[in-house]
């Protein structure tokens, strides 16, 4: 597996040198366009590497300081983890500084070296301790500081040294990570087709990989790190992505290629943030993206987000917001939930914000709490860790919440036979709706002693039936299985040594099913004879409904009268029914 030591973006205020002292480090050009060349002004993303003794390989993302392309500046410092943040020593501190600095620190970058150019046209110092006196109020905090002049090489070495003292402290990312890797380029080669670049943050990328963009799978036919064909390679990494499954107008900036099955691809997020009142609209940025959104605060610092496109996201990702209108960024948003519930009664907002009043990041318990129930593989793809064990299948609830529910089975139970004294309890489909349920596994995880599931119905349990009443039921039902509506009679029931108390013991325990005084049929008769009873042309006599069901006049009476009772069957005057 290949690995790039580190990837570092610069910042800094347009004309301040940035471009030249990456030129500088590498010997490469980062500026690839023509009109680039000849402005001399950064308009868009530049790529340069070189060896950094110490350091290893070390790619840098350089981003133009014009105050037109911040958006543009944002695509390539969100992937990445280090900045060298460049003030002119003539220049000092300036208004793309500060609003580069305050990008930033909104999202929350901790790693990073001040270089002051063009220390050979002015002391230095006083631009070094102004920018300093800036970065430390940041999530920067206290950076290291270099001087040094592209014009005469002095002090070159000196950011270099600086540079891998910087970088031997970042931490190095998981490599078994999700993938999000974020398109900061897309073109098309001729013979290879569609190609991406982008900053590889952490996780590891292969050629024969299946990834997800946007709802199309996409697989991985070749790659590149720093120009060099690899098989494999782990984050941090600058990488190039040959394509198939996808043409290059579908995939552009802004797109996060994914691991299959992570993060949620959501449009409505809610965020807490420390910036104050917020616009109705700006602009949410993470990694190369950058969204539309329309605002709804929720009260107490949190607020919902209505994104124009959707946003492959997690809980405790950070976004940064932007107000395009005033040129500004307004500060960073913690997103709390990537699946919020609707609010769609009045003080559904203020209940909402006391819903999230204690959410600090991805946390197991607190979604519980707020969800009660989900699928395990749904928290991994919110990015929260699946702690505890299942209830059932991939099935993870609130402890308090499903206790809750077992002992509203009982009641639904209960209240089901007082409805319908003659079933021997409700199905699991009708508990499952009852308790609003998501599926029959869930339902049937709930039922719990003394109730029990026999054959698709929750009944109540009793004790077991003696072995040799269980034996003679047992009998009955495969008499039954030959000849479902041939009910035994007196003799067989006599043979069998089933009496009044061992039949009404067999109905409780839901191993048969009365229909009359000493009438007993296998559970479920009632919906097998309706459908043997479909057969017959609509209204039916007694002696058809007896030729249907290959049954006697014992058993055809009442059997139909039960029918009659549940309203499966509707009595005509003339005696004839019909099915309702």
């Amino acid at each position: 597996m290949t690995r790039a030591t580190s990837v570092v973006a610069t910042a800094g205020h347009v004309d301040h040198g940035k471009s030249s002292l990456v030129r500088a480090l590498t010997g490469r050009d980062p500026d690839r366009y023509a009109e680039e060349k000849r402005r001399g002004l950064t308009i868009d993303l530049g790529y340069a590497w070189t060896d950094v003794p110490g350091a290893g390989t070390v790619a840098f993302v350089d981003v133009p300081g014009h105050e037109r392309f911040v958006p543009t500046m944002l695509a390539g410092v969100g992937p990445v983890p280090v900045v060298l943040f460049v003030v002119a020593a003539d220049g000092g501190w300036m208004p793309q500084s500060a609003e580069h600095l305050a990008a930033l620190d909104a999202l929350d970058v901790r790693h990073g070296l001040l270089v002051v150019t063009r220390s050979d046209l002015a002391d230095p110092a006083p631009a070094r301790e102004a920018a300093l006196a800036e970065l430390r109020r940041t999530s920067l905090g206290e950076v290291p500081a270099a001087a040094c002049s592209v014009v005469t090489g002095a002090g070159l070495d000196d950011v270099r040294a600086a540079l891998a003292r910087v970088l031997a402290t970042v931490p190095v990312p998981d490599p078994a990570a999700p993938v999000r890797f974020w398109v900061d380029r897309s073109f098309s080669v001729t013979g290879a087709g569609t190609v991406v670049t982008g900053t590889l943050p952490a996780g590891s990328v292969g050629v024969g990989d299946d990834l997800v963009v946007g709802e199309r799978t996409v697989h991985v036919r070749g790659l590149q790190s720093l120009e060099r064909p690899v098989d494999r390679v782990a984050g941090v990494a600058r990488v190039a992505l040959n394509l198939r499954g996808v043409d290059r107008r579908h995939v552009q900036r802004g797109d996060a290629l994914l691991t299959p099955g992570t993060h949620v691809r959501t449009d409505v997020v809610d965020v807490r943030t420390a910036t104050g009142d917020l616009p109705a609209e700006l602009v949410a940025h993470l990694g190369s993206a950058a969204v539309p959104a329309r605002v709804r605060p929720l009260g107490d610092g949190l607020a919902r987000l209505q994104l124009r496109t959707p946003l492959p996201l997690v809980v405790g990702d950070r976004l940064l917001l932007r107000d395009p209108a005033r040129h500004e960024v307004l500060g960073s948003a913690a997103v709390l939930d990537v699946l919020p519930p609707a609010l769609r009664r009045r003080g559904a907002a203020a209940a909402r914000a006391a819903d999230l009043a204690d959410v600090a990041g991805p946390d197991t318990a607190s979604e519980l709490r707020r969800r009660h129930l989900v699928r395990g593989r749904t928290l991994r793809a919110m990015g929260v860790p699946v702690v505890g064990e299942p209830v059932v299948g991939d099935w993870y609830a609130d402890p308090v919440w499903w206790s809750a529910q077992r002992a509203r089975v009982p009641e639904v139970v209960r209240a089901y036979r007082a409805a319908k004294p003659l079933h021997p309890g409700p199905t699991l489909e009708h508990v499952r709706r009852t308790l609003a349920l998501p599926e029959l596994e869930v339902a049937t995880a709930l039922v719990v002693e003394p109730l029990r599931v026999r054959e698709g119905r929750v009944v109540e349990r009793t004790d077991d039936l003696p072995p040799a009443v269980e034996r003679a039921v047992a009998a009955v039902l495969a008499d039954l299985a030959a000849a479902p509506f041939a009910a035994p009679d007196v003799e067989r029931l006599r043979d069998l040594r089933l009496g009044r108390s061992e039949l009404a013991a067999a109905v409780r325990a839901g191993r048969l099913e009365r229909v009359a005084e000493g009438l007993v049929l296998a559970p479920g008769y009632r919906e097998r004879a309706v459908a043997a009873l479909r057969s017959v042309p609509q209204p039916f006599s007694l002696s058809e409904a007896r030729k249907a069901l290959g049954t006697s006049r014992r058993v055809a009476v009442p059997l139909l009268e039960a029918l009659d009772a549940t309203g499966a069957t509707v009595r005509e005057p003339d005696d004839r029914r019909r099915l309702r």
